[in-house]
């Protein structure tokens, strides 16, 4: 049993406990989870995802990334905002996503608000909220591992000033984690630092 901290998996390789659960979390881990990732659709998807995520296991969205993507345009920004009723409910009834109405409006409404934003801007606004690295102690074990941060409640409510919705504190740190902001892979894991 670990204690928190980085463990071997089958091949040897030290990384986070949580990414020794399932071969979907290792290679979510290993490849994509703490990289950056820049391009205004790119984090509209990753947003969007985190916040149908609020309430349920990432590996639920993580397995059904497939289907959120088809779903929603490969979460292209002018597309879903182009949706209509008729794609609300299509939604609604479609066993490959999450269907939860608050979060299926919420994803439609955002991108509405965010076609009217320069190209650019919503990839601006998150990365201005990255910390400096240089003052985030380095985890050690998950416990070490913060829900909230000074930066994730400025990024919220500046994401919610801007006319955004599910996009609380938590889900903000989320982000900030799957997409590089923050170095959350503990010490010793094999991912800390391939950014």
């Amino acid at each position: 049993m670990s204690d928190g901290s980085a463990v071997p998996g089958e091949d040897g390789t030290l990384r986070c406990p949580w990414a020794l659960s399932t071969p979907d979390y290792t290679a979510y881990h290993d490849e994509e989870w703490g990289r950056p990732v820049h391009g205004d659709d790119a984090l509209f998807e990753r947003l969007s995802l985190e916040a149908f995520q609020s309430g349920l296991s990432w590996i639920t969205i993580l397995r059904r990334r497939p289907g959120f993507r088809t779903a929603f345009a490969d979460f292209r920004i002018p597309a879903v905002a182009a949706f209509t009723d008729a794609d609300r409910e299509r939604l609604l009834a479609d066993p490959g996503i999450i269907r939860n109405r608050a979060k299926v409006d919420a994803t439609m409404a955002n991108a509405r608000v965010l076609t009217d934003w320069a190209p650019g801007d919503l990839d601006a606004l998150i990365w201005s909220h990255a910390p400096d690295p240089a003052t985030r102690p380095v985890p050690r074990t998950l416990g070490d591992v913060p829900a909230v941060t000074p930066e994730s409640t400025a990024l919220s409510k500046a994401l919610k000033k801007r006319g955004l919705r599910f996009v609380g504190p938590t889900t903000a740190y989320a982000l900030m984690q799957a997409c590089g902001l923050v170095d959350d892979h503990l010490a010793g894991c094999a991912a800390r630092g391939a950014r």
